[in-house]
């Protein structure tokens, strides 16, 4: 509280500018501190640990634009859902109407058969955030 009102109380301050000038910094500090609270993502990403993740996703996608039992991963980022030229899609995929990104990747990893209804992805989903997060990051990287 002696903080409080050695800045709001022009009786202690050397003059009204002063005072002014030390509330007006006090708001500023505490609005820039809002709002990196309010900037700062839900989860913090991790691409080496999303690279520990993708390891679940390895036996069937490959990160080096091979084909394996599912599409390359690498470029994924930005790509239209059943793009990868000479992959054989399911129909659902090839008619899903998604451009991948950090959202759409974290739905599809949550809960692939709810976002996809019908594709032929063998895989029950990430339900931990953290390591969807984390996986997401990962894959924004394989440029």
């Amino acid at each position: 509280m002696r903080v409080t009102s050695r800045l709001w109380a022009p009786h202690r301050a050397a003059s009204p500018a002063c005072c002014a000038y030390a509330g007006t910094a006090a708001l500023t500090a505490a609005l820039m501190a809002l709002s990196a609270l309010a900037s700062a993502p839900a989860l913090a990403q991790d691409a080496v640990a999303g690279e520990q993740v993708y390891v679940q996703c390895a036996t069937c996608h490959s990160i080096d634009g091979t084909t394996r039992t599912g599409p390359t991963l690498k470029g994924v980022f930005g790509r239209k859902a059943g793009a990868v030229p000479g992959f054989r899609y399911s129909r659902a995929m090839q008619r899903a109407n998604i451009v991948w990104d950090d959202k759409t990747l974290d739905a599809y990893l949550d809960r692939p058969q709810q976002q996809v209804p019908g594709n032929t992805m063998p895989f029950a989903g990430i339900a931990d955030a953290k390591q969807r997060a984390d996986l997401v990051a990962y894959l924004q990287t394989l440029r």
